[in-house]
């Protein structure tokens, strides 16, 4: 079942409603308000310009458990060499601009909509929205950003102007949430580089038991 949202009304099924194809829910809006309880109950929005807005909420769910990251020798070496400089949400929007903007092998265009670029901005005001940033000098050659729920961060998307920088980023994000107490780090759906630095697939209800338990 997929339902229709009214912008007007600020709601969202429960997850168990989600349709096959991990869609739960279209329209509604990109204010703070719905976006945190998008969040708060499982839910992320994902979709191309002149789309409407589409909610998510797939089964399995992709997550890293810390003890699972997987750093390769290459990286470690790359680490240990402080060839880049991390900073910590300092340059929100511009990692956002880059990930809207920096080119990806397979893909034709972006599904970080100026509308999306500007609510998830706000959310960085209020200190819900974070970024990590990788820097070579003063270049930003890499980040990611993503929703900081205080005990799980959900990732929302990376970027990389030269080698290694986003896995720089994910693994610092990693370490740091660790020791921070965080329970995971939600990647939300699977592809291949999240799952070669031990991201897993896990299903469903059982992400939302984490996602609850706080």
């Amino acid at each position: 079942m997929i339902t229709l949202l009214d912008e007007h009304y600020l709601y969202f099924p429960n997850v168990d409603e989600t349709h096959e194809s991990g869609i739960i829910a279209l329209g509604g809006d990109l204010s703070v308000d719905r976006l945190l309880l998008a969040y708060s109950s499982g839910i992320f929005p994902w979709f191309e310009d002149g789309e409407p807005i589409t909610w998510w909420a797939p089964n399995p769910r992709m997550v890293l458990f810390f003890d699972q990251l997987k750093v390769s020798r290459s990286m470690r070496n790359v680490l240990s060499k402080g060839v880049f400089r991390i900073t910590w949400n300092t340059a929100f929007r511009e990692v956002m601009l880059n990930c809207q903007n920096v080119p990806r092998r397979g893909q034709l265009g972006t599904w970080i909509t100026d509308d999306m670029l500007e609510a998830y901005c706000k959310l960085n005001e209020i200190g819900a929205a974070k970024s990590i940033e990788v820097w070579q000098g003063n270049e930003l050659v890499g980040g990611l950003y993503g929703i900081d729920l205080g005990h799980i961060f959900c990732g929302e998307s990376m970027f990389s102007k030269v080698s290694n920088a986003s896995k720089v980023a994910f693994i610092y994000l990693s370490y740091y949430l660790e020791a921070e107490g965080y329970k995971l780090l939600d990647c939300q759906v699977y592809n291949d580089h999240l799952a070669s630095l031990g991201a897993v697939e896990i299903p469903r209800e059982v992400f939302m038991e984490y996602l609850y338990d706080r």
